[in-house]
């Protein structure tokens, strides 16, 4: 049975606090109280370095059944080795603990960079080397670098199917055969919305759709309205049916392979004002008669009971942003008059106005060291001539001591 899954672009944005988080929910708790509200969330610290077997396995306790993870893959394969001599880093990051998430465990997306283009032969090496499986892909990881050793997690609990998904982000990649041979392989391209920057395609090209929403109008930033959601919902629909929606726009006419039914997975990754991301996933899900979860108390541990369950993204989580950001706004001027106010203080201290500075209880308790004048003054001597007379005019030196005779019998005169 294909299942839809509406999600988020990580979890850890601190001005979500208060909004989408409970203003008292401590911050190791904040997984677990997305994960019951949202059914997928998008790991986007692995795309940054390598995570560890520990974290994985935490995240995996953290978050209840039936929840999945999808995991970004590594920049260093796509960005800096651009596909090139990555059968080690890909091993590594098989090694890294992916599969400590056992069956949420979800799909892999490997983002290529916008300066990529693309290139049948490289792109089909690097295909080749995914595993397709979790018994293939704790056997190539098997191959991880010896620097690893003691910090890698290979244990398979059960075999499962692996998915991967590719975003382009050149114009170049419109081209058929890239589509047929993602077709070949089973691997989804990335329905991808980057208010115009970089293209766009609705070809669909394996079992499932992976579709990344970083906004409509401004990148990252902007939040969906209620028509660009409908949109969504339909195509959404059209998708999960096995069917294509009337709008899609595709790089090659011919009709997308048949399926009865698809898996689709949605992520908002709008984060950059971090406010629009979990309000549009939920509005969304809304439109497609899902629900979203509702934290229990457990879920939330310290949370307020006040503080209303996130779950809108129509006028009351509007409310909740302006009057977050008007707090803002009044805690910044409450700050200076209080380090004016200080200041004043401190001046008033002194006649002249000046600020007094501020010298701690400590520091004040301690005795000043009394340093006395020489009792003798050094007579000066006439500088020895050198490049620069000028400065060396200005140079007092200290009149040349008696040597010192060494300790012991006088010596004999030479005959």
């Amino acid at each position: 049975m294909a299942t839809i899954r509406i999600g988020i672009s990580g979890w850890r944005y601190e001005p979500w606090r208060g909004l989408f988080y409970p203003a008292d929910l401590p911050q190791r708790s904040e997984l677990e109280y997305a994960s019951r509200v949202l059914p997928i969330i998008e790991i986007n610290g692995s795309f940054y370095s390598l995570q560890r077997p520990e974290s994985y396995a935490r995240w995996y306790a953290e978050t209840p059944p039936g929840f999945v993870f999808s995991i970004k893959g590594p920049r260093y394969i796509t960005h800096m080795r651009r596909l090139r001599e990555i059968e080690e880093p890909i091993a590594n990051f098989l090694a890294s603990g992916i599969l400590n998430l056992r069956e949420k465990l979800g799909p892999i997306l490997w983002q290529l960079p916008p300066t990529f283009k693309y290139d049948r032969q490289r792109l089909e090496s690097f295909l080749d080397l995914l595993p397709r499986d979790t018994q293939a892909a704790s056997r190539v990881g098997c191959k991880h670098s010896a620097w690893m050793k003691g910090r890698t997690g290979l244990a398979v609990d059960e075999q499962r199917e692996l998915r991967h998904a590719i975003e382009i982000r050149h114009d170049s990649f419109l081209d058929p055969s890239f589509i047929e041979l993602l077709r070949d392989r089973n691997v989804a391209l990335v329905i991808a919305e980057t208010a115009r920057r970089w293209p766009m395609t609705h070809d669909i090209t394996a079992d499932f759709v992976y579709m990344r929403l970083h906004g409509d109008k401004e990148l990252y930033r902007s939040g969906y309205g209620d028509k660009a959601l409908e949109r969504w919902a339909a195509r959404i629909r059209a998708w999960s049916s096995g069917e294509e929606p009337e709008d899609a726009q595709k790089v090659v006419n011919k009709a997308a392979p048949t399926a009865e039914a698809r898996d689709v997975y949605c992520f908002f990754d709008n984060t950059d004002v971090k406010l629009r991301a979990p309000f549009d996933a939920q509005t969304l899900m809304r439109k497609l008669g899902l629900t979203p979860g509702s934290p229990s108390r457990a879920g939330r541990r310290r949370a307020s009971p006040k503080t209303e369950a996130p779950g809108t993204a129509g006028p009351g989580a509007q409310t909740q942003i302006r009057a977050s950001e008007e707090l803002r706004a009044k805690a910044k001027p409450r700050a200076s008059v209080k380090r004016r106010a200080a200041a004043k203080a401190r001046a008033a201290a002194k006649p002249d106005g000046s600020v007094k500075p501020r010298v701690s209880a400590r520091a004040a308790s301690k005795p000043r060291p009394v340093i006395k004048a020489p009792t003798t003054a050094a007579t000066p001597s006439k500088p020895k001539a050198s490049g620069n007379t000028k400065a060396s005019s200005k140079l007092e030196t200290r009149p040349k001591a008696a040597p010192r005779r060494r300790a012991g019998p006088p010596s004999r005169p030479r005959a």
